[in-house]
């Protein structure tokens, strides 16, 4: 069920930031490259870029070359772009793929393929668990907290929306899974357990080559090194498998950085076009703004399906770039409380029974606090960066769901209650997940919508903001856009209608008067026009187009005076404001 939904959602995806067409997708380009024998991608960079004095912070779409912007996000070094976005992902699946199928996967599939396998590695570790220490358990506690696994951890949120970014992401997520499977092996099968460790190791390293942060978490590599010393073994074996996998990758990745942009430690960030630029990319600053968006501030709630709406962020410390549709896991996901019932797996049993679950247990707690203590530090937040720690965690509240049911396992009445309890919160947390995905699934279709009308395809552009509509009747920014398409479509009319509904939805925001305004000239009702620009105006006093726009309707209606008075505002606003300058010198000249 699990993998099919995630099929499902990724299929949604259409023309986002890179491309529509999966050869032409920024992995693909670096596979087309390593087959060029050059480590840059398959794509020539638009040649004025290369006149510019500093290209990392210009307007891409400004260069006069069709799509320029699609190379946002990529590094530009020494004339060549390249990718700063990890290249673990294309050695394990985009390039294989082609080379045995003759065809691209898309990013987005991509995407699937690495969150139903990181799924299918948690999802085991959960049975194993079971079958090791709580086989006297209902099979079908089993199966919720699998299910939970599957769609309780951000990934349908995301899903509708894949693209480069996630691609790495969910890479890292899914070897992160199979790293803590490998160590898993190595605590419980005491035969193999340096193979199983060096197999950890390797997998660390991969990891590292899609996320670099998770050079932090191969620190539960050092799980299975410590039962061992503890327990009197020979660990000098272990501490061998343990560096060899990790510094012979290691090193792989920084004769890679090397080869790029002359420096190992170098993965193209500092060459970022038209990127954020900062010199603190991390800093207590951020603590308590990351700590709010990322776990205690809820989502807003609509009245109408699918009821999730953007967080209402709280003022950004200074030097923060941005939130980006974060939802707060304690408030959204409440079955994450459930981790702090995990003491009870092993309450009441010796402790020679549980150690080992105990430091496997440590494991993937270390795998949690590592992300999240990266991103709570981080400059800059998003949703995506949420599946980089929010599994582990879900894994843990499962243990915890586990261990209440042992605890209460001769107790039926507190047992049912406790079930009803653990229930709700699983079914609470499904369920914001799943609307979570319903309402990206309409942003996705806006994306598409968006991509569409910029390549002139204006029908086909007006039937997918319409779509969006359908899934999200209260999407005030797609009602903006549809009307702005329809208006330009000369279907003056149609774009009132949704122009007015935005404004219902959104009242706080002047560009929306604006819009409503300009529709309303053009359809012969100045007086309605005006007042809205009035509006636009009280809400965003420095709006120079539309002090423009006002003076242009009050000098249609005769109001010369009001006219000039606007139009010297808009040149205070903005002294390059070239016609208000030419309507203000016609207007003194005959007035």
């Amino acid at each position: 069920m699990v993998v099919v939904a995630y099929a499902r959602l990724a299929h949604s995806v259409g023309l986002l930031s890179s491309s529509a067409d999966s050869a032409n997708q920024y992995y693909n380009l670096l596979v087309q490259g390593f087959r060029s024998g050059e480590l840059a991608l398959k794509r020539e960079p638009p040649p004025a870029l290369a006149q510019l004095p500093d290209p990392y912070h210009a307007n891409l779409d400004a260069l006069g070359q069709p799509d320029a912007s699609r190379i946002m996000d990529t590094s530009y070094y020494k004339g060549r772009l390249y990718l700063y976005f990890g290249v673990t992902p294309a050695v394990l699946l985009f390039w294989p793929f082609s080379t045995v199928t003759g065809h691209y996967v898309s990013h987005g599939q991509a995407v699937a393929i690495f969150c139903a396998v990181g799924f299918l590695a948690g999802a085991t570790l959960l049975l194993a668990m079971w079958r090791r220490y709580f086989a006297d358990m209902s099979v079908g506690v089993v199966a919720v907290c699998i299910l939970a696994f599957g769609l309780a951890t951000g990934v349908p949120a995301i899903l509708p929306q894949c693209d480069v970014y996630e691609v790495a992401i969910n890479c890292g997520y899914m070897l992160s899974m199979l790293a803590l499977g490998a160590v898993w092996c190595a605590l419980h099968d005491s035969e193999r357990r340096t193979l199983w460790l060096a197999t950890a190791s390797a997998v660390c390293g991969l990891a590292m080559g899609a996320r670099p942060w998770l050079a932090l978490a191969a620190l539960i590599l050092a799980i299975p090194v410590a039962e061992a010393w503890r327990e009197r073994r020979p660990i000098w074996p272990l501490l061998l498998a343990v560096a060899g996998p990790l510094a012979v990758i290691g090193a792989g990745l920084m004769v890679y950085n090397a080869l790029r942009f002359d420096n190992p430690f170098e993965f193209g960030w500092h060459y970022q076009l038209a990127g954020p630029h900062t010199d603190r990319h991390f800093g207590w600053s951020y603590l308590w703004f990351n700590l709010r968006v990322y776990f205690l501030k809820s989502v807003g709630w609509s009245r109408h399906f699918p009821f999730v709406q953007d967080m209402p962020v709280p003022p950004t410390p200074s030097g923060h770039g941005n939130s980006q549709k974060t939802f707060g896991i304690l408030t959204n996901i409440p079955l994450v409380w459930m981790a702090l019932a995990m003491p009870l797996a092993w309450a009441k049993r010796s402790a020679e029974t549980t150690s080992t679950m105990r430091w496997f247990l440590a494991a993937v707690t270390i795998l949690f606090a590592a992300g999240a203590s990266v991103f709570c530090f981080y400059y800059y937040s998003a949703r995506r960066f949420e599946i980089e720690f929010l599994p582990a965690l879900v894994l843990l509240s499962a243990v915890g769901v586990f261990g209440l049911e042992r605890a209460l396992a001769n107790h039926p009445a507190w047992k049912c209650a406790a079930r009803c309890g653990w229930g709700a919160l699983v079914l609470f947390s499904v369920g914001f997940n799943l609307c979570a995905g319903v309402e990206s699934y309409a942003v996705s279709q806006y994306n598409v919508a968006g991509a569409l009308w910029r390549t002139g395809k204006s029908q086909e552009a007006i039937q997918r903001y319409e779509y969006a509509l359908r899934i999200k009747p209260d999407f005030a920014q797609a009602h903006c856009d549809l009307g702005t398409v329809l208006l330009a479509q000369g279907h003056t009319a149609d774009a009132i209608g949704h122009f007015e509904q935005a404004l219902r939805l959104r009242p706080d925001r002047a560009i929306l008067h604006y819009d409503l305004a300009d529709a309303l000239m053009r359809d012969g009702r100045a007086p309605e026009a005006i007042h809205q620009w009035e509006q636009a105006l009280e809400l965003k006093p420095d709006f120079a187009e539309a002090h423009f726009n006002l003076g242009i309707a009050l000098e249609q209606a005769g109001r010369l005076d009001e006219a000039i008075g606007h139009f010297e505002q808009a040149l205070r606003i903005r002294p390059d404001f070239a016609n208000a300058r030419t309507e203000l010198a016609r207007l003194r000249s005959t007035h």
